[in-house]
């Protein structure tokens, strides 16, 4: 991209420049989020069907050696049908799996996380107004690259896993914090709410 050394630097353009560096991190909070949902998703489908596996499996082995010890016509039938449902999905895991595509939803979430962070950076740069706008915009081309480079790279997400990140933001809150939740991971010369110490209290007057 070329250089934004046209740009005045005024409050108004600080102001639309916030506004789009907003708007960009709040899409990648969301992107962040799916990603990480997708993943748990097929985490937990690739779960349920190593559990079936290992039913159909067993299952199918009963049903043979159930007929080859009498059990007959039905045992022989029944253990055809198991078999052949643990081939069908013996053959779905082969062309799709799951396990492989959810650790690709994983790395995707840690790059958005990384870029994510730097949004937030970059906004918490502007509002402080110690660097000048152009450098302000070069910093941002860097980042739509790199989100590009992500995208590019990523698997598609599902409709179901942003109505999860969806809920997990807005309802669940899970990017915000409170005041005395950040302080309870801070030690005590940096949290906000500072609690006055009993042996800090000031001997009182007779």
């Amino acid at each position: 991209m070329e250089p934004h050394s046209q740009t005045n630097d005024t409050s108004e353009s600080r102001r639309v420049l916030e506004a789009q560096l907003r708007e960009c991190f709040g899409r990648v909070v969301y992107s962040h989020k799916t990603h990480e949902k997708c993943a748990d998703i097929l985490l937990e489908r690739w779960s349920r069907v190593k559990v079936w596996q290992i039913i159909l499996s067993a299952l199918t082995a009963a049903g043979f050696i159930a007929a080859v010890f009498g059990a007959g016509q039905w045992g022989a039938i029944i253990g055809v049908i198991v078999s052949s449902a643990l081939l069908a999905l013996n053959a779905y895991t082969k062309n799709y799996d799951l396990g492989a595509l959810a650790q690709k939803h994983k790395h995707t979430a840690s790059d958005l996380w990384l870029i994510r962070e730097k949004y937030l950076s970059l906004i918490t740069d502007l509002v402080m107004g110690e660097k000048p706008i152009e450098k302000l915009q070069a910093e941002r081309d860097v980042l739509l690259n790199q989100l590009h480079e992500v995208y590019a790279g990523s698997p598609a997400t599902t409709s179901d896993a942003y109505a999860m990140a969806q809920e997990a933001l807005q309802t669940k809150e899970d990017l915000t914090f409170s005041e005395e939740e950040i302080d309870a991971f801070l030690p005590k010369e940096l949290k906000r709410n500072k609690v006055a110490d009993p042996k800090d209290k000031p001997a009182s007057k007779v």
